[in-house]
């Protein structure tokens, strides 16, 4: 079983080594940021399982970071770690979407039995789509194949069905190449040239017999990327 894997966005150098050691230690896989800004693009464009984050930080705080992750994740597990013991601040954490709170100084034992908790207690997890409806059919990711009303088919590469679910996972939502590459691809956007989206997207278009000229189920978001608008949405 592949190892779960944890964001830790800690200014203090001290106790975010503590803590990402105590992690591998119990089998973790980690990735770090030191400051806001950074923890902020790792959050929103890298993979992970649960994010362990210290409210007061250079750059955006912890409580800005959790408010935009939520927009693009609602039910990832968040853990706040804080040195701020007051009701009013445990409040703020838990009323922006942390699911669990931990005061500064705390053990090892206790946050990894609160990481546990919260992992084993969470909703989060990618939304598992297996079918995706458009008007004239449908994509079976399973089967990697497209099915059209009244007969046919087309397969799908194993990328093209990747990216089609990740689309239809967020619905309504414009996600940008970068993040495409990010989430899809699993490399660093930074750099790249994102154009091999746009031929996957040209692909999948023509699959789904969506209109290039006027597309309807895959749509592109001038200045944004490409949002997936299918009226048959997903299953």
């Amino acid at each position: 079983m592949k190892n779960r894997r944890i964001l830790v966005i800690e200014d203090d150098a001290a106790i975010r080594r503590g803590v990402v050691d105590a992690l591998r230690f119990a089998h973790y896989e980690t990735l770090e940021a030191d400051n806001g800004a950074k923890g902020l693009e790792m959050a929103l464009r890298r993979e992970f399982d649960l994010l362990l984050l210290d409210l007061v930080l250079p750059g955006p705080d912890g409580l800005e970071i959790l408010a935009q992750v939520r927009a693009v994740r609602p039910a990832l597990p968040v853990i706040v770690l804080t040195a701020r013991g007051a009701e009013s601040d445990r409040l703020k954490g838990l009323g922006g979407g942390a699911d669990d709170y931990v005061v500064k100084p705390f053990s090892v034992k206790e946050l990894l039995a609160r990481i546990e908790a919260v992992l084993r207690r969470s909703a989060e997890r990618p939304i598992d789509v297996n079918r995706v409806m458009f008007a004239g059919g449908v994509a079976d990711i399973a089967r990697l194949e497209v099915r059209y009303d009244g007969g046919g088919r087309a397969e799908l590469t194993d990328r093209e069905a990747e990216l089609l679910r990740y689309l239809a996972a967020n619905p309504g939502r414009a996600v940008s190449r970068e993040e495409i590459l990010a989430r899809v691809w699993r490399i660093e956007a930074h750099g790249l040239d994102t154009r091999t989206i746009d031929m996957h997207i040209a692909r999948l278009r023509e699959k789904l017999r969506d209109d290039a000229a006027s597309p309807s189920v895959i749509v592109t978001v001038r200045g944004k990327g490409y949002a997936f608008a299918s009226p048959g949405g997903e299953q």
